[in-house]
């Protein structure tokens, strides 16, 4: 007996097939590998689409779960780099429940934005001045783990 894939399940994307996509990722999981250490890098799904042989590429968890818009038709570097960068984030934050990146400074979730023609990752900062809205770093070049502040806990007297 012979079985047919399912039409409506996604498919795991080939490394090579998409190269734009595929870079773009590749720096958007080197966010996520420092950011969230014990989360497996993220991949490409394609699911089909709307009209006959289309498919629809996804950002997904590396089981193959996703969530949010499909990444759309190939772009300049720059643009695929904001685009995965988001798409990633989507599916991080609804599929893991958590917000993903945080800024270590203000413990808030960061957002893709163009700063220099780079996309980097962009913190609103608070409503004091002495807080104000900046970008951390550019996509691919988060380089700590965001750790929660912990006002209750005793410091340790250094031996």
């Amino acid at each position: 007996m012979h079985t047919f894939p399912d039409p409506s399940e996604p498919k795991f994307v080939a490394e090579g097939e998409h190269p734009l996509w595929d870079a773009a990722l590749a720096t958007v999981n080197r966010d996520l590998a420092v950011t969230l250490p014990d989360q497996e890098p993220l991949r490409l799904v394609a699911c089909p689409g709307w009209e006959d042989d289309e498919e629809l590429l996804y950002v997904a968890l590396h089981s193959g779960e996703s969530h949010g818009n499909f990444l759309g038709p190939e772009t300049t570097p720059d643009g695929a780099l904001a685009v995965v960068a988001e798409a990633a984030q989507d599916t991080v934050m609804e599929m893991l429940w958590q917000v993903w990146p945080v800024c270590t400074l203000h413990g808030l979730g960061m957002h893709v934005a163009e700063d220099g023609g780079r996309a980097s990752w962009w913190c609103a900062g608070t409503s004091r001045p002495a807080d104000p809205a900046h970008t951390r770093a550019a996509v691919g070049e988060l380089d700590t783990i965001h750790r929660p502040r912990r006002p209750n806990r005793k410091r340790r007297k250094p031996r």
